[in-house]
């Protein structure tokens, strides 16, 4: 893939604009035209700089192929919890957004009812190594005072992840439990099925 290329598909995955772009780079918006239109290249400094703002390395820039796998899309998270200390599994479907190694998560369905225990929460991971995904957890939902920490391996082609959460929660100040993650429902809670066979 050619570098024009990378900027323009790059910028668009990031909802910028080229006068976005153009000022967290600090140069002017027609530079960035150019090296779109592909009339230019960059300096050297100005590329470490365009693939800063774009969360990307300067490799990827150039149009180096990168062997990360993007997790961005829609998926299934299903959680072993606790309501009045009796196991309560849970699934409800989240949505990655992944720049780079980072990967913001936020939830799209509560998964059971608010009664019941179901609430709404962000997140972010780390993507280290294509292999572990690191990070945190926080209720959306004011008077939920659900947070914590989330670590899972990944799959090698990326297509389940499976791990545990420890945070606080209502039946405690420290509370695990397993979480598994795939592209269906019935994926997510298999995870779990198979994880709490195995401990």
């Amino acid at each position: 893939m050619e570098m024009s290329e990378v900027l323009r598909q790059r910028r668009a995955e990031l909802n910028m604009s080229q006068a976005d772009l153009a000022a967290a780079v600090g140069i002017d918006k027609r530079q960035i035209r150019r090296y779109e239109a592909g009339e230019q290249q960059p300096v050297l400094s100005v590329a470490v700089a365009l693939a800063e703002a774009l969360k990307i390395s300067v490799g990827e820039l150039a149009g180096i192929p990168s062997h990360r796998i993007n997790l961005t899309g829609d998926w299934w998270a299903s959680w072993q919890t606790f309501k009045d200390h009796d196991e309560v599994i849970t699934a409800q479907e989240i949505r990655f957004r992944q720049q780079g190694d980072h990967i913001d998560v936020n939830t799209t369905t509560r998964g059971i009812t608010v009664e019941d225990g179901g609430y709404h929460w962000r997140g972010e991971l780390r993507l280290w190594d294509n292999e572990v995904l690191m990070g945190w957890y926080a209720a959306n939902d004011g008077s939920v005072r659900s947070k914590g920490t989330m670590y899972f391996v990944l799959h090698p082609h990326g297509q389940q992840m499976r791990g545990k959460w420890v945070g606080l929660s209502y039946d405690g100040k420290i509370v695990t439990g397993w979480g598994g993650i795939g592209r269906t429902e019935a994926d997510a809670r298999a995870i779990i099925d198979e994880m709490k066979v195995s401990q």
